[in-house]
This record gives structure tokens, C-alpha cells and sequence, in this order.
């Protein structure tokens, strides 16, 4: 593994290690296995919890659809490996869109399981993602693009 491949200005060990798919599975498990402190299910919680893992599902589904498009990697453990830079699609909408849907995602289980506890976990995953996948992603990109990514960074925000 080369010293790119990894964020310039990061040298944590958790940086781009953990491939965020896994990370989902982990937060889900933790809001799953969290105990029924709290419960907060109001009469459409799963009318709720549905609609926001749709939304999920699709930015998800969307945002490997475009990479698929685009003939670059999906791998988010490889930024470097990128061969394009996608801004079309959902990517216009937001940076992230894989990352947002995975969001969506637990915050849709955890609004169908209405604990508490477990929709505070969704803030705790989106801060993990924030720094140790999405800031050496972003200078990965820079690196690799860069007037176009700041470009592009400027138009387009990095969740919503």
C-alpha cells in the first residue's frame, strides 16, 4: 500500500481502514442490541422508518449506479484508484450520496425500533464517516483532481 493511498494529513490508523458498509453493519448491531431505554414509537414510526430507508436505499443505489457510469471505483478504501470524478447524477445533489443513504439507513431503524439511544448512535456514525472516511477521501480526490474538485466542492455540499 503506498503512502497515497492513505490521507496526507491523517495518520490515524482508523483512516480509510474500515470500509463504511462494515461500519453500517457495526452501528446497526450496537442500535439493535442497545436495551429499550427511552422508547420513543409514536403511531407511524414504521410508515417513517420505511420512507426514510427507501430514501436511503436509493441515494445508496444511486451513488454506485453513477460510479458504475463513470467505469471508476466504488472501493472506498482506495480513493486514489479513481479514475474519474463524478458530479452527474445524485452527485450533483450531494458529495456523499453512498454515505447519506447508509445515514438514512440507520436512522430509518432506528425510528423503526424507536429507541432513543439508537437514533443518537446515527450522529456518532456520520462524525466517524466525516473523519476518517470522508476528510481523506476529499484530499485523496484533491490530489488526484484538483482544480476540478475544488470546483466541484464549492457547488456541491458534502451531506445535504
Amino acid at each position: 500500500m503506498t503512502f497515497q493511498s492513505r490521507s496526507q494529513t491523517d495518520s490515524s490508523l482508523l483512516a480509510l481502514r474500515v470500509p463504511p458498509v462494515a461500519l453500517f453493519a457495526v452501528f446497526a448491531a450496537a442500535m439493535w442490541l442497545l436495551p429499550d431505554i427511552l422508547v420513543t414509537k409514536f403511531p407511524a414510526s414504521w410508515t417513517a422508518a420505511s420512507l426514510l430507508a427507501i430514501l436511503g436505499g436509493g441515494f445508496c443505489i444511486a451513488g454506485v449506479r453513477a460510479f458504475q457510469r463513470a467505469q471508476t471505483t466504488v472501493s472506498p478504501t482506495t480513493p486514489a484508484a479513481s479514475t474519474s470524478l463524478v458530479v452527474s447524477g445524485v452527485y450533483r445533489m450531494t458529495r456523499n450520496p453512498m454515505y447519506l443513504g447508509f445515514a438514512l439507513l440507520l436512522l430509518g431503524f432506528a425510528t423503526g425500533l424507536g429507541k432513543l439511544s439508537a437514533l443518537l448512535l446515527v450522529p456518532l456514525f456520520m462524525a466517524y464517516l466525516q473523519r476518517f472516511q470522508i476528510r481523506p477521501e476529499e484530499e485523496a480526490l484533491q490530489a488526484q483532481f484538483g482544480a476540478s474538485f475544488d470546483t466541484y466542492r464549492q457547488q456541491v455540499r458534502r451531506w445535504l
